[in-house]
């Protein structure tokens, strides 16, 4: 008789289309399990989603069934439980660890569904929470800790006991501002994939889908720039690795008006679809380090940013729970604007967030310090509320998954949670922008002013934020010289009734 193994169906969501999701020797199901993916309506309707990160995903999921033939059921339905019923199957049903609370909730709903562990990170959730017990909980935890511990653990840019180079941390190394008087970074361009006739079938239903008025989306669907299949995937990391790794290091916090993906591996999307397993990214870049081909700051911050970030930030969505996503600390309740939400750059004369929200618009996709410093910190300044500022991350980005975005926007961005996650508040006045960035220049504000017609909204925000938030913010170690700058301001009460009166 056959076992449950050999009879049950494995059912693969659209985020697990890597073949680590179906090696039976690394925790998947049976070599034989036949396999199942629904492709779910109502996941569009729920959001109103970007329109290129629709496609992406979709032309990911229909891809790999292609790739997987015979062996896959491939089920269009309104729901994932009237998919599941279509394709019932008295072996019962096996999946792999979704990657957010409602998916779990809804598989663990489900009595023919049996949930094994996770695939597609680095580290086990039963691990991670040896660790962080082990560290305090979760008042005390910091990524920092996490990165070297990671590191040392799955050996990652280790000689011995000692960290390659004698440093954990490079982050001085790779914070410098763009070259200057450069335009862009003169370096090979990312990977690039060719469309096939499964994007333009993708294309041809969501354009139906709009005009029946079942779906709305969002920004412009552009030939797909990001891969969608793991042969595209792979081709992406080797030219990022080959071509692109030894420039990453140095200014991957700079940005430049001309240069998008400056020299990002834009790989987060692959990983973030399953495409990619962490893993190989990282011994790849180790490779070329030990090759020579590489410097060290480069490969350690682009390790840092997937052993580091990523794991931690998966970590924590699941360690916090689902009641995470609401905290609001800072009592920030003003609603997004419309300009925002409709990504349309012409509703701000600030030339920073006009060309980002256009990036946005165009390609679903901007670099981490747009997010985090432009788009971020301005919603943080406005004090808009913090889980619509999040719900708007998780639909606009490609590579954007509840999981990604909670703690990242809640936690990082927005400081939500009154510093869980983070030490401070990722903000900053114009200052900052104008030095890793070539955006101020052609701006109709100034970055170093802060009242009138000419202020910047950002400075001018940056201080509003520290006035509005005095009594908390001076308690923190690493912001009480920044709150007591607002003493030395004459002309704080001005800029506290311009920014009262500001129309954002």
């Amino acid at each position: 008789m056959a076992s449950e193994e050999h009879t049950a169906v494995h059912w693969l969501f659209g985020d697990q289309l890597g073949p680590h999701f179906v090696d039976p020797a690394r925790g998947g199901p049976h070599r034989n399990a036949p396999l199942l993916m629904i492709e779910s309506r109502a996941v569009f309707r729920r959001r109103r989603f970007h329109r290129a990160k629709a496609h992406l995903i979709l032309s990911a999921m229909r891809h790999r069934a292609a790739e997987l033939g015979d062996r896959v059921r491939y089920v269009k339905a309104d729901t994932y439980r009237q998919g599941l019923s279509q394709a019932a199957q008295d072996g019962g049903i096996t999946v792999h660890h979704p990657t957010s609370h409602g998916a779990l909730a809804l598989v663990r709903s489900l009595p023919s569904v049996r949930v094994l562990p996770a695939r597609g990170f680095l580290v086990t959730h039963d691990a991670f929470r040896t660790w962080a017990d082990g560290h305090g909980g979760a008042e005390r935890l910091r990524q920092e800790d996490f990165y070297r511990w990671v590191r040392q653990t799955h050996d990652l840019l280790m000689e011995g006991d000692h960290p390659a180079g004698g440093r954990w941390n490079l982050d001085h190394d790779n914070r410098q501002p763009p070259p200057r008087g450069a335009r862009t970074l003169d370096v090979p361009p990312p990977y690039r994939p060719r469309e096939s006739d499964i994007d333009a079938e993708v294309r041809a239903d969501l354009d139906r889908w709009s005009r029946e008025g079942d779906v709305e989306f969002v920004g412009e669907d552009a030939p797909r720039g990001f891969p969608a299949t793991r042969r595209e995937a792979l081709a992406a990391l080797r030219r990022f690795a080959d071509r692109r790794l030894a420039t990453f290091g140095a200014y991957e916090d700079a940005v430049l008006a001309e240069d998008a993906t400056m020299s990002h591996s834009l790989l987060s999307s692959s990983l973030n679809l399953g495409l990619l397993d962490p893993a190989e990214c990282v011994e790849l870049a180790e490779e070329r380090l030990r090759s020579g081909d590489a410097p060290l700051n480069s490969v350690e911050g682009f390790v840092r940013q997937i052993a580091g970030w990523r794991e931690f930030v998966w970590h924590l969505y699941w360690y916090f729970g689902d009641r995470y996503r609401g905290s609001n600390v800072l009592r920030h309740r003003a609603p997004l604007p419309d300009w925002f939400t409709e990504l349309s750059p012409a509703g701000t004369e600030a030339n920073c967030l006009s060309h980002v929200l256009e990036q946005v618009r165009t390609t679903g996709w901007t670099h981490h310090i747009p997010r985090l410093m432009i788009l971020g910190s301005f919603a943080l300044q406005r004090g808009w509320e913090p889980r619509a500022v999040t719900d708007w991350f998780h639909r606009s980005f490609v590579d954007g998954y509840d999981w990604v975005m909670v703690p990242n926007v809640v936690g990082m961005s927005q400081y939500a949670d009154g510093g869980r996650m983070t030490t401070k508040p990722y903000t900053s006045g114009g200052a900052y922008i104008d030095r890793m960035s070539d955006l101020c220049g052609p701006c109709r504000y100034k970055p170093s002013v802060r009242v009138g017609e000419d202020a910047c909204p950002f400075t001018a925000g940056y201080w509003n934020l520290l006035h509005r938030h005095r009594d908390r913010f001076e308690r923190n170690a690493r912001m009480t010289q920044a709150v007591r700058g607002l003493d030395r301001l004459r002309d704080l009460d001005e800029l506290l009734e311009q920014e009262a009166a500001r129309d954002d």
